[in-house]
């Protein structure tokens, strides 16, 4: 599960087999927290604990790298 961003307490990444299966997306986690966003167009796919307070910071963050993370999701895959 390679990290390919930190910002702030959040670690996001891609599981190596997810590409196979679904359209591209980050999992993010912090603490024993986690959630899933796809990446075009942005948008929450699934929530463990996150308040809605904080999935709107993270969402903002996803977008902010959306590029970045298309970019990182096909050169891996």
């Amino acid at each position: 599960m390679p990290t390919v961003l930190r910002g702030g307490p959040y670690r996001l990444y891609f599981y190596s087999h997810d590409w196979t299966r679904e359209p591209p997306h980050v999992h993010i986690d912090r603490d024993e927290l986690s959630a899933k966003f796809w990446l075009s167009p942005v948008g929450l796919a699934r929530n463990l604990g996150f308040s809605a307070n904080e999935l709107r910071r993270i969402e903002r963050l996803v977008s902010a790298h959306q590029s970045e993370l298309l970019e990182r999701w096909y050169a891996e895959y």
